[in-house]
């Protein structure tokens, strides 16, 4: 039997028919957007560089929109690590998050914490209809490689509500690429803001102190108890400086699924990643190319100037600016000269879509002129963050 328009574009979204004609999603069939839910789910972009060593505190690190939480837990070196073989790269993820314990912390304290996560808007998780009578539940998938096996606790964590909903997977086989499925319930209590602020968070515990130890990993929504956050857990990667985990291949799907229902992975043009990621975080020249441009600039004085430049898109707030400074690491190149200083002093105004950087030392120029502003060493670092 020939299919009608309908019928394709219901196979095409993941919707049902309904009786009058139209469609329909029902509970265990994914809301699936024309983006996923889940940016650099498969670790392609990593603004910030492929390697970074002595990690010993929170932060971002390497693949973008990724999140190590460190509380007094060891040291590491985070990677973008390149697949070539095994059955993630045999399902089309070229790259995986990767973290290698350089820095062991076999007896951590009570409040000690290692996490990956990653946080989502408030205003990109409503289609989870969190806190109302038709709530949806959750699907969350991904690859996982580490040389323990052993048991990990996921939790989904609602900041706005501070609630709590936890599961479990086993690695079974070390060094090998495994595949796992995790269900979570539905929650009619407690919506998520409809904002750009982190409202659902997704915290993989990778070791931790008794703090978060002790009580049992619950299957229902509940008020957030530190004692359940990682008591199902026992990787403690951190105890051991021959220990390492990686992930890739994330995906988070509204309803439930199993590993043979569960939606296929939703690949993004490296373009569609990029611009994504850059919504959190914007780094200039990510190739270090010694003299690549900044932006336009003029001098205000003929000791001060602003260079202006408009972000590629909107980021998520107001950005902070990061850099890495050194002797002459920038340049403004005028007139047949040049004008060497070390850094920028400061971001003097910047809304979502645009910055003001003003220089105040090292410059000697004419008032009203103008130059162009460009990278003068290639370890020299330029950066917006917004992220959450």
């Amino acid at each position: 039997m020939a299919l009608s328009k309908i019928d394709v574009a219901n196979m095409l979204t993941g919707a049902t028919p309904i009786a009058n004609g139209g469609t329909g999603l029902t509970s265990n069939v994914s809301r699936r957007n024309a983006n996923p839910l889940i940016i650099n789910g498969d670790m392609n972009v990593a603004q910030r560089g492929t390697s970074s060593t002595g990690v010993s505190t929170s932060s971002y690190q390497t693949c973008d929109r990724m999140q190590i939480v460190l509380s007094n837990l060891g040291a590491y070196t985070i990677i973008q690590e390149d697949l070539s073989s095994g059955d993630a790269y045999n399902n089309g993820f070229k790259h995986a998050w990767r973290i290698d314990t350089t820095t062991a912390d076999a007896s951590p304290g009570s409040a000690d914490l290692a996490i990956f996560r990653y946080k989502f808007e408030g205003q990109d998780v409503q289609v989870f209809k969190k806190g109302a009578s038709n709530a949806e539940t959750y699907t969350l998938a991904f690859w996982v490689k580490s040389n323990k096996t052993g048991v990990g606790q996921v939790n989904l964590s609602d900041t706005d509500n501070t609630r709590m909903c936890s599961a479990t997977y086993t690695i079974s086989s070390a060094d090998t690429w495994e595949h796992k499925v995790l269900n979570y319930a539905a929650d009619t209590t407690g919506a998520f803001g409809n904002d750009n602020a982190v409202s659902l968070q997704i915290d993989w515990f990778l070791d931790s102190g008794s703090d978060f130890e002790g009580g049992s990993a619950p299957t229902a929504w509940e008020a957030q108890s530190n004692g359940d956050r990682n008591a199902s857990g026992n990787l403690n990667i951190g105890d051991n400086t021959a220990n390492d985990w990686a992930i890739t291949g994330i995906q988070l799907e509204v309803g439930t699924f199993s590993s043979t229902t569960l939606p296929p992975f939703q690949f993004e043009s490296f373009g569609n990643n990029l611009a994504r990621c850059q919504r959190y975080y914007y780094r200039i020249n990510p190739d270090a190319d010694a003299s690549a441009s900044i932006g336009e600039a003029s001098y205000y004085s003929s000791s001060a100037a602003f260079t202006c430049l408009e972000f590629p898109i909107a980021m998520r707030d107001s950005p902070s600016l990061e850099q890495t400074t050194g002797t002459d690491y920038f340049n403004l190149n005028r007139n047949s000269a040049n004008d060497s200083f070390d850094s920028f002093n400061n971001l003097n105004a910047s809304d979502h879509t645009s910055a003001h950087l003003y220089i105040s030392s090292g410059i000697s120029g004419t008032a009203g002129h103008g130059a162009r502003c460009r990278f003068n060493d290639a370890s020299a670092r330029l950066a917006f963050s917004a992220e959450l």
